[in-house]
């Protein structure tokens, strides 16, 4: 992917409204065209990444804005929708067919666990059909297999609340303590309540745009989106049916790692910081492995070393990541996409990164999805 560039982000902060999403949405849209220096008039399509409001979200959203006479697509890929948006588009520019689209990703979503996240009926009607059920089973084999303790758990959210203070569009802002993490209400063992994200509402987006566009228009700080890998869930993956289950599997986020790096040219070791899916604690410890920060077994010692603490060497989550700021699910990979931008502007203030150029986004979505996004300046 050479030809495709950041050109604006935009996002309304993430927590709970009294407002709907299509004011959102049109709130992050705004800023994203502002940032590019872009009329909406000169958008010739617009992809709207959510997953559970009405019928014609896109529209309705885009309608706040102007009505655009030109394409606008929904896109519902769970927690990886804006993620897919984003693949989408930047297929599109880097295939020549457009110039200028419009991503936002936004949601507004219920309290409390996601229902029916797709999953089979007959784990739905047997009470299998709950997400921190699978993320505690995952929990669980990463401390059998590896060194990993509860308490590296609890550090993971320690280590992202303390990144949040610094982020004005976090959910929570506020540092917590080991203790107040394991003291925190039991949800799926060992999984307590300050490991786990909450869902909740916000919109990021962006501006899309070739490079000869971007130069035509004198974008002023535009940033190169290297790569874009998006995958589906293959027959034998780690999230898949219980009669279809294997010992030996692949893993989503390790392919698509890989097909990033195949299109950028950018291996873990070439990254100077990392938004992950922080779905729950453990995640993000998996993370550290599939997108090849570490070796199977070092994602605990990694995360002890302080390197993926701010001022460490491959920050991760300096936004706050989902823990912290909540999981807007639409929203989540291009509410990515805008801290990764503003790190490697070098305009995040007390969360900068210092010297960053190369930052990396990952997101997983139920079905199952995953995507990697890597930009540089």
């Amino acid at each position: 992917m050479r030809n495709v560039v950041v050109a604006g982000v935009g996002i309304h902060p993430f927590g709970r409204f009294e407002y709907g999403y299509r004011e959102m949405g049109a709130y992050a849209a705004q800023e994203a065209l502002a940032d590019a220096g872009v009329p909406i008039e000169d958008v010739e399509m617009v992809l709207v990444a959510n997953v559970g409001a009405e019928m014609a979200k896109g529209h309705n959203l885009v309608n706040r804005l102007r009505y655009l006479s030109k394409p606008v697509i929904n896109v519902e890929a769970a927690c990886a929708s804006s993620g897919s948006a984003l693949a989408l588009a930047s297929s599109l520019i880097e295939s020549g067919s457009h110039g200028v689209v419009l991503c936002v990703g936004v949601e507004k979503a219920a309290r409390g666990f996601i229902p029916e996240s797709g999953f089979e009926r007959w784990q739905i009607e047997t009470g299998l059909g709950v997400n921190p059920l699978y993320f505690a089973v995952q929990a669980q084999e990463l401390l059998r297999d590896t060194d990993a303790t509860v308490e590296d758990l609890a550090d993971v959210s320690v280590k992202n609340h303390r990144h949040a203070v610094h982020n004005p569009n976090a959910m929570y802002r506020k540092e917590v303590s080991r203790e107040e993490v394991l003291a925190s209400r039991d949800v799926c063992p060992p999984l307590r309540l300050l490991m786990l994200c909450a869902p909740n509402e916000g919109a990021a987006a962006t501006v899309l745009m070739s490079a000869d566009e971007a130069r035509r228009r004198g974008v002023g700080d535009p940033v190169r989106l290297a790569a874009v890998g998006l995958v589906s869930r293959g027959p034998d993956d780690w999230f898949v049916p219980a009669p279809s289950f294997q010992a030996e599997r692949t893993n989503l986020t390790a392919r698509a790692m890989a097909l990033a790096a195949e299109q950028g040219g950018i291996g873990a070791t070439d990254v100077d910081l990392v938004e992950c899916q922080d779905t729950d604690a453990a995640s993000e410890l998996l993370a550290y492995r599939e997108l090849g920060l570490c070796e199977h077994g070092e994602e605990a010692r990694l995360l002890r070393s302080g390197d993926t603490a701010l001022g460490g060497r491959i920050p991760v989550n300096v936004s706050g990541g989902l823990l912290s700021k909540g999981e807007p699910l639409g929203a989540s990979g291009l509410g990515q996409l805008h801290e990764l931008v503003t790190q490697v502007r070098g305009r995040a203030g007390a969360r900068q990164v210092e010297g960053a150029r190369t930052g990396l986004g990952h997101v997983m979505g139920a079905g199952h999805n995953a995507c990697v996004v890597v930009v540089q300046r």
